[in-house]
């Protein structure tokens, strides 16, 4: 561990960063989308589920070859694809090619998200890759938030497709950067397809990783669901304009750098990552209790969209700002007992979450109808099965070891 070059907290950020960015920078321009390719709101939507779809598959792949070959140029290869994926949905003329496209696109972009993690575990040990992770769960909670308010002014200003000329601009910048700013923090290994099968066995049969994977699927099923829905929620049903319905992703992203700034302060207090974790969990729950009650009681007393856009707002703060304590102490802590095959481990481990994600945005365009209902009741739904899932490792005891 002494022997590995530390590489720059930010270039770690803009890695991790740009497929998260990539999920979301296009979701206030889907009703424009539907009307451009002339398709229903829900395919639209799915275009996300298929993006997640895609990384799931990603994760299971680039994790296993950075583990033969190294982080670096596994991670090249992967942002040379993600680059190719923008390209087509630039082009695309038809939802199917639009899918096919985003599907690529995040084939290739998940290198970031699972190698990202991989490197910041090669690098760092103990409290301070608790600290780290903190700061990458800031930027996992800031750059999809961020997305749309970038999306937003593009594509009221330029039109949709313009959106994906600059994640090709983003794509270029980030590979160049990697090329020559990121050293290899891996020492390639013989590549076994046994020590696959092993870690497999082990990650399935391990409840601890099972239980963490869940609740990273939900805290990001709830934001992911909020991009794919939120746009028909509060552009077709509220009234607001593309271009203030992404600027209003200023206040969730700045909620989920406060929740990394409240989990990495209580880090510096020498508090349990699990505890941490149960507190941001409660934050969740509070926030998404509050958007049910708030709906319902503004619908029954008839009062103007401005109050639902207010209401949804403050609740989404809120449920982000618990996401940003969650986060980091899930990563931190799920893979403590792998780090001998980390990069096929974060894989496995991302492959699980990932595909739970796009079942939990899959499930959001199942229940859209466009009313005011479906999404804080599903919310609240995901955020008791995340209390249940804390309540179920603590109980068993299983992380007794983390502790």
């Amino acid at each position: 561990m002494k022997n590995v070059k530390v590489p720059d907290l930010w270039l770690l950020v803009l890695i991790v960063g740009l497929p998260q960015l990539s999920e979301t920078i296009y979701t206030p321009a889907l009703p424009d989308i539907a009307h451009s390719l002339l398709t229903s709101d829900s395919m639209v939507e799915y275009t996300l589920t298929i993006y997640l779809l895609g990384f799931a598959l990603g994760t299971l792949f680039w994790g296993k070859l950075s583990d033969k070959y190294g982080r670096k140029p596994s991670l090249i290869a992967g942002l040379l694809i993600y680059v190719l994926g923008c390209i087509g949905c630039f082009y695309s003329g038809t939802i199917s090619y639009l899918m096919m496209s985003r599907l690529i696109q995040a084939f290739g972009g998940s290198t970031g998200s699972v190698l990202g993690q991989a490197i910041c575990r090669d690098s760092f040990n103990g409290p301070e890759r608790g600290k780290v992770f903190s700061v990458i769960g800031s930027a996992l909670s800031f750059s999809p938030a961020v997305g749309p308010i970038v999306g937003g002014l593009i594509d009221q200003a330029f039109g949709w497709s313009a959106i994906f000329i600059c994640l090709i601009c983003l794509g270029l910048a980030t590979l160049a950067t990697v090329m020559f700013r990121l050293p290899e923090t891996y020492v390639p290994t013989v590549f076994s397809l046994d020590t696959i099968k092993k870690t497999f066995l082990s990650m399935i049969n391990d409840k601890k990783v099972l239980a963490f994977g869940f609740l990273v699927a939900a805290c990001n099923g709830i934001g992911f669901s909020y991009y794919a829905e939120g746009s028909f929620y509060l552009i077709n049903i509220l009234g607001l304009s593309p271009a203030l319905y992404g600027s209003s992703f200023i206040l969730l992203a700045l909620a989920g750098m406060i929740g990394g700034y409240i989990s990495k302060t209580l880090h510096d207090f020498n508090m349990l990552s699990f505890d941490i974790l149960t507190k941001g969990n409660k934050v969740v729950f509070f926030g998404a209790l509050l958007f049910l009650i708030g709906t319902l009681v503004f619908y029954n007393l008839h009062l103007a969209p401005l109050f639902f856009i207010c209401l949804t707002l403050a609740s989404m703060s809120v449920i982000m700002t618990g996401i940003g304590i969650m986060i980091p102490n899930i990563l931190s802590l799920a893979l403590e007992g792998y780090r001998g095959a980390i990069g096929t481990a974060s894989s496995l481990f991302g492959f699980y979450y990932y595909l739970l994600i796009s079942l939990f945005t899959l499930i959001m365009g199942l229940l859209h109808n466009n009313t005011l209902f479906p999404m804080p009741v599903y919310f609240l739904g995901i955020a008791l099965s995340m209390i249940f899932t804390c309540r179920f490792l603590e109980g068993n005891r299983i992380l007794s070891d983390l502790r």
